[in-house]
C-alpha cells in the first residue's frame, strides 16, 4: 500500500511557503518528518529569514558577515538554544582561542526590538587578554539619542547577546533573555537590569542600565567574573567562550528559568566563599595577634626577671 505524503498534497511552491512561516524551533521539528520536508527545511534563505527576525542586529552593516561566514542554520542552532553548562569549563588547552569576536546585541521590549547593536573585538593583542573582558554595545560617553524604554518597566526588557567567532564559525548565546535581576544604583538612581548566564563556573552577565525617570537605554555591557568575584581576563573569557561554542546546546521553554536559578546559586556559592575567606582572614588575624601578645609578654617576663 502506498504512502501518501503532505508534499503529494500540497504544491512545493504552497508548502514552502507554510514552511516559511515556522518559527526555528517548529522548522526544525518538521524536517524530521519527512525525506521530503528535510530538504524543503533545509533552504539557506529560510534560516536567514529567521535569523534576521529573531536578531534584527544581524541586518546591519557590521554583522552581514557574519551570515556569510557562519551557515543561518548553524547560526541558529547555535544561538538560539541555552549554551549549555556540562562542557563549557574553558580549560581544554586544544580549544584555539578566537582572534576576533561579533557581538549581535538586541534589546526588546514587550517582544518588539528597541535596540540593536553590532560590537566587533579584536581579541589578539596582549592588552586585551591580559585585561578585564568587557564589552560596551552602549557606552555611556555615548549613549543612544532617539533609542528609549520609556513607559516600560524594566523587568519587561529582554536581551539577547549573540558572540560570534567568524573564523570557526560558531558562535553562542550568553544572555538568559529575561532579566535575572533588577536594582537600582544607589548613587545614580538609574535601574540596572541584569541578564546572565553561568559557564564554566563562571559568570557572564549583561547590563542594561536605564535612566532614572525617562528610561533611557544608557549603557549596555558585557563581562566576566569568577567564583570569587574577580574579573576574568579576555583570555581566560576566550577560553570559556572557545569551549561554549563547543558544547551541547539545550532547548526549551524554561531554560530562562534555569538561567536564573544558575545565577542565583552562582550568587550563594559566591556569598558563601566570601564570608568562609573573611572567618580564614579573621582567624589568622586572631593567631597573629595572640602571637603578638606571647612574644611581648615573654619579653615583659624576661626584663622582670632579670
Amino acid at each position: 500500500m502506498a504512502t501518501t505524503t503532505i508534499e503529494d498534497l500540497l504544491h512545493a511552491d504552497v508548502l514552502g511557503c507554510a514552511l516559511r512561516r515556522l518559527d526555528g524551533r517548529s522548522l526544525a521539528a518538521a524536517s524530521c518528518a519527512t525525506a521530503g520536508l528535510r530538504a524543503f527545511a533545509a533552504d539557506p534563505e529560510t534560516w536567514r529569514a529567521l535569523c534576521l527576525a529573531e536578531w534584527p542586529s544581524l541586518a546591519l552593516p557590521g554583522a552581514r558577515r557574519l551570515l556569510a561566514a557562519i551557515p543561518p542554520r548553524r547560526l541558529f542552532a547555535d544561538a538560539f538554544p541555552f549554551p549549555s553548562a556540562v562542557g563549557a569549563s574553558g580549560g581544554d588547552g586544544e580549544l584555539g582561542l578566537p582572534r576576533e569576536l561579533v557581538s549581535a546585541v538586541d534589546v526588546y521590549c514587550g517582544g518588539a526590538p528597541l535596540l540593536s547593536r553590532v560590537v566587533e573585538t579584536p581579541a589578539s593583542s596582549p592588552w586585551f587578554l591580559g585585561s578585564p573582558f568587557r564589552v560596551e554595545a552602549v557606552e555611556r560617553k555615548r549613549p543612544p539619542a532617539t533609542e528609549a524604554a520609556a513607559g516600560a518597566a524594566p523587568a519587561e526588557l529582554e536581551l539577547s547577546w549573540v558572540v560570534a567567532d567568524p573564523a570557526r564559525g560558531r558562535a553562542v548565546n550568553v544572555s538568559s533573555r529575561r532579566p535575572v535581576s533588577v536594582d537600582r544604583h544607589w548613587y545614580t538612581g538609574e535601574t540596572l537590569v541584569r541578564f546572565a548566564v553561568v559557564l564554566g563556573g563562571c559568570k557572564f552577565e549583561a547590563t542594561v542600565a536605564c535612566a532614572e525617570g525617562s528610561g533611557h537605554v544608557t549603557e549596555v555591557a558585557l563581562a566576566v567574573e569568577d567564583a570569587d568575584g574577580a574579573a576574568v581576563s579576555g583570555e581566560g573569557t576566550l577560553r570559556l567562550l572557545a569551549a561554549a561554542m563547543e558544547a551541547s546546546r539545550r532547548g526549551g521553554e524554561r531554560e530562562p528559568e534555569e538561567a536564573k536559578r544558575r545565577y542565583l546559586e552562582f550568587v550563594r556559592r559566591k556569598k558563601g566563599r566570601k564570608e568562609s575567606k573573611a572567618r580564614r582572614e579573621a582567624l589568622v588575624d586572631l593567631c597573629c595577634s595572640a602571637a603578638s601578645a606571647a612574644v611581648v609578654l615573654t619579653c615583659l617576663a624576661a626584663v622582670a626577671l632579670r
